[in-house]
């Protein structure tokens, strides 16, 4: 991580209140997650494409968890990467029951935010994509 932030690669967005810091997501363009590389699910983006941006984990404290902060740093991460000119962001969820791999945030959620499945990765996963429109206004 520490070698991405000094080339200058986007890393995700975080959440405050007032100076602490309180959440985190991570979301960058996809060929900055080597890991993603061998993912093959039919749609999924080119590994290469760096119009796609992958959304990968979310951390928000055990203490303000089901206050909605999630949510928010969904949308927050969307907006950014609408902002540095992403076509389309994927993202990598579970189900809310799933027994592990619950990081990278929950189904229903992202199906909420306009997302569509494009497969499965593995038995837990899914692989859900938002397309951008970068004329649209942050929300």
């Amino acid at each position: 991580m520490c070698e991405r932030i000094h080339k200058g690669m986007q890393v995700g967005v975080l959440a405050y209140a007032g100076d602490e810091p309180i959440g985190w997501c991570s979301i960058g363009p996809r060929p900055t997650f080597p890991r993603l590389r061998t993912t093959t699910v039919s749609g999924a983006a080119d590994p290469d494409d760096s119009s796609v941006w992958s959304l990968t984990c979310f951390f928000v404290p055990r203490r303000l968890r089901k206050c909605g902060l999630a949510t928010r740093l969904l949308q927050a991460a969307i907006d950014h990467a609408r902002m540095q000119g992403a076509a389309a962001v994927e993202a990598y969820p579970v189900d809310p029951d799933s027994p592990g791999y619950r990081f990278g945030g929950f189904r229903p959620m992202f199906l909420a935010a306009g997302f569509r499945e494009l497969g499965r990765l593995g038995k837990r996963r899914y692989v859900a994509r938002l397309e951008l429109s970068n004329s649209q206004a942050a929300t």
